[in-house]
């Protein structure tokens, strides 16, 4: 008997879950069940192919008793070996309508579930994906849709026809000869079966751990090589490579172990099969000498025999291999179970067209509820104006931002957009309305003019070109082998952080939305190429309601009003001659900036 103790544990110290067989075939059943006719006209033509493929053995045994008998006759044979022939062929022609009629339904199942779970993963809070591993669940998706696939191959394809065919031999032993030939094959199926189920469920969890450490050990190496530059930079190659091997270790024990308990139970069906065969043969054997029996008969039993246990031994593998591709399914769908955090309320309305207002009233908030990030904020941006946040690093600024696209809800007060709760508008409507520049830029790994064109993939060319000059990159685009054509890299990395930021300050001026957010929007770039883009960035803000959210003082100079913020909580706010007037810690931090500006200088 195993011991639990020696199977290699998931990660993280998850348990193994339980597999719902049967919730997952009904989750799964409704997509399939669109195309009923389609389903229904595959499982005809698989009854089809299987009674042909039953009558085949009659067939011959018919021409062997022609053959064998007193009087032999040509005619008989020949007219046996034609129909012997087009049943053969009958066979083929069942098989393969069965595998057109059902070959659309198959790819379009795996399509919608895919792109169902894609889109479901989209409509998930930030919180979810920043604690999930995006190489984890994009293995689940793969191996999710991959199993769709083998699932309703493996049933319609093997677990059907055998069972059908199963049915048939059953009936033709009965009705031809005696129960005892019915006994002894529903005795020895019966036997595999049960051994098979028995022995199969036995190995699901070190299957399921085999795929737990296989997710695992790419996860590392994913993120491994995501940050190929860190890496390098602390010289930790032969680490990562150790952790990845210690995830390693744990999927070549499970797999080794899987690979054993297969063996053995590949042993156990052998054995069945060959008690069963023995005692068929030997039951045909004694009646054709007993004279009950022919030659003809023994063949027939014989073939009969070989018919069912070939694709029987193939069922052992095929049920493995449902139950894993179950168990693949079940991860898929247990992502579309995910729940939504951040949802449309059933009354959510549209954004109304024309200038917006923001206001944050009163509003708390908290990523964790030990750990508050706002305390009470409370201002307004009106249309067309400009308000700046200050502060140092971790006072909740960066908050404000995803507050505001509705990547989480406040904890307490409200954020509104011309009186409307964002809770109470829908939120492609609200995402729609605004454009942001964020502190950190991740671009997708294609061309710079489809990073760009992202911000509004409708926009012409020109459009396009507009907004790279806007942002100070059309000429340095230009100069680039490929222009707009050239490939940014994973994440971005062929490009400085400046270019990546000038490329996201493009994609937010193409975007045109009504709001603009600068989240440290000039971070990256050089001082000079700052004065450059700053005008552009005042020039795009004006008519649009505009919240900028800053580290270097002199981007906010022009601010309608700068609001300072501490610890969560705003200490100050003004415009910037008045802050500069009231001493406090605006003016503290202005007058240590320009220090380190002159130093720069300077130096």
């Amino acid at each position: 008997m195993r011991r639990a103790s020696a199977l290699p544990k998931p990660p993280r110290g998850e348990p193994l879950a339980e597999s719902h067989v049967w919730l997952t075939l009904r989750t799964l059943f409704p997509y399939l069940w669109r195309y009923r006719l389609r389903v229904l006209a595959a499982l005809g033509c698989l009854i089809g192919a299987k009674v042909a493929n039953v009558t085949v053995p009659i067939v011959f045994k018919d021409m062997i008793d022609g053959l064998s008998g007193a009087e032999q006759s040509l005619v008989l044979p020949v007219l046996l070996l034609a129909l012997y022939g087009l049943l053969r062929f009958s066979t083929s022609l069942f098989t393969e309508l069965r595998e057109i009629l059902f070959a659309r339904v198959t790819q379009r199942a795996v399509r919608q579930v895919s792109l169902e779970v894609f889109g479901h993963l989209h409509s998930l809070s930030l919180r979810f994906h920043l604690e999930r591993q995006t190489g984890g669940v994009s293995r689940d998706i793969e191996r999710g849709s991959r199993s769709i696939s083998s699932l309703i191959s493996y049933t319609l394809y093997s677990i059907l026809p055998t069972l059908v065919e199963i049915g048939l031999v059953l009936g033709i032993l009965f009705v031809k000869y005696d129960a005892g030939f019915v006994v002894i094959t529903a005795l020895s199926l019966l036997a595999y079966v049960v051994f098979t189920v028995k022995v199969s469920n036995w190995r699901i969890d070190i299957r399921r751990a085999v795929n737990e450490n296989d997710s695992a050990a790419n996860t590392r190496a994913i993120d491994s090589l995501l940050n190929y530059e860190t890496v390098k930079y602390f010289n930790n190659e032969a680490w990562e490579a150790r952790r990845y091997d210690e995830q390693l270790i744990k999927w070549e024990e499970a797999a080794t172990r899987s690979q054993k308990t297969l063996a053995l139970l590949n042993l156990g069906q052998q054995a069945i099969i060959a008690l069963g065969v023995t005692a068929m043969m030997w039951r045909a054997a004694n009646g054709v000498v007993e004279g009950r029996m022919t030659i003809g008969d023994l063949v027939l039993v014989n073939a009969f025999l070989i018919q069912l246990y070939m694709p029987l031994n193939f069922l052992g593998i095929v049920y493995r291999e449902i139950r894993q591709a179950l168990t693949d399914i079940e991860r898929m769908f247990n992502l579309l179970k995910a729940n939504r955090e951040i949802a449309d309320a059933t009354d959510a309305r549209e954004l109304p067209d024309g200038p917006l207002q923001i206001n944050f009233d009163a509003v708390s908030f908290a990523y964790d509820p030990d750990r508050p990030i706002l305390k009470n904020i409370s201002f307004a941006v009106a249309p067309g104006r400009s308000v700046a946040v200050v502060g140092h690093s971790g006072a909740g600024k960066s908050t404000l931002s995803r507050l505001l696209y509705r990547f989480y809800d406040v904890t307490d007060g409200a954020v509104r957009i011309n009186g409307h709760d964002l809770r109470r508008i829908r939120q492609h409507s609200l995402r729609r309305a605004i454009g942001i520049v964020p502190q950190d830029t991740v671009l997708f790994n294609d061309s710079i003019f489809y990073n760009i064109n992202y911000g509004r993939p409708e926009a012409s060319r020109e459009e396009v070109y507009a907004a790279a000059r806007a942002a100070q990159l059309h000429d340095f685009i230009e100069a680039l082998p490929q222009k707009y054509e050239t490939r940014v890299g994973e994440r971005g990395l062929k490009l400085s952080g400046g270019e990546k930021q000038r490329v996201a300050i493009a994609r937010a001026l193409l975007k045109n939305p009504p709001i603009l957010i600068f989240d440290e929007a000039t971070s990256a770039l050089d001082s000079a190429t700052e004065r450059a883009i700053q005008g552009q960035l005042d020039q795009a803000a004006v008519g649009r309601t505009t919240l900028t959210i800053a580290h270097r003082l002199s981007t906010v100079m022009n601010a309608d009003e700068i609001l300072v913020m501490s610890d969560g909580q705003i200490i100050e706010r003004g415009t910037h001659g008045a802050l500069l007037e009231a001493g406090g810690s605006y003016a503290r931090m202005w007058t240590l900036q320009q220090q380190e500006i002159s130093a720069t200088d300077n130096s």
